[in-house]
């Protein structure tokens, strides 16, 4: 779920400057993040075509959020079984419908979810180590909020104007505007993220310059 606290508290307090303690060896890590509509799953398709093996975090969260996990059984304690569809899957819209207009919810939400999905991406990340993969790109929106750097030795951020975003996510993908605007102002601001990145991304422009720009930035790392 692609969803961020308010303000800047909620990032994490002990975030590690220096990510390269986690991994060692020929590997490479990539994080990917980015705020709601920015382009990350763009970035880490190009990454693919690329040859760089890509981790979904939110793809992982759903996993976790199966019927009768501890992850699943949590959730209902917390937000109550109206947030359960008839198959008893977790309605994730009905759940972002909650905590978009409610920090506190918000907050609990990721309490919850983050060290299980944290969990998941590590273990994730390890499998593809053993089986010889040369890089990885791990795309998660909360990636510096859930203090999940020492997971990655590179951070890509990135950003794309909120016109823009709101275009794509209304006119492209038929959200409503208005739940748009209410993720959009939930989100910690690009500000706030940049001093954590490595490469700063701004995605404003059409799929092929974007990617030269992700071109370039592969076959700088690639040669480092």
């Amino acid at each position: 779920m692609e969803s961020h606290p308010t303000t800047s508290p909620y990032l994490a307090r002990d975030v590690m400057v220096n990510i390269s303690c986690y991994n060692s060896g020929e590997m490479t890590v990539i994080g990917v993040t980015g705020n709601l509509g920015s382009g990350k799953s763009a970035v880490c398709q190009i990454l693919a075509s690329l040859g760089v093996t890509i981790i979904d975090a939110d793809k992982l969260a759903h996993e976790a959020y199966q019927p009768h996990s501890q992850t699943w059984q949590e959730l209902i304690n917390t937000f109550g079984k109206d947030i359960l569809k008839a198959n008893e899957e977790i309605d994730r819209q009905k759940l972002a419908q909650i905590v978009f207009s409610d920090p506190a919810a918000l907050a609990r939400l990721n309490k919850i979810v983050h060290p299980e999905t944290h969990r998941m991406v590590k273990q994730r990340i390890e499998v593809y180590r053993r089986q010889g993969a040369k890089a990885i790109a791990l795309e998660a929106a909360l990636l510096i909020e859930a203090g999940w750097m020492n997971l990655v030795d590179n951070l890509w951020l990135v950003i794309a104007p909120e016109d823009v975003v709101i275009q794509r996510l209304t006119e492209h993908k038929g959200s409503d505007r208005a739940e748009t605007l209410a993720r959009l102002k939930s989100q910690t601001p690009p500000e706030e993220k940049i001093k954590y990145a490595d490469e700063i991304i701004y995605n404003d422009s059409d799929l092929d310059q974007l990617e030269v720009k992700i071109t370039e930035l592969w076959h700088k790392l690639d040669t480092a």
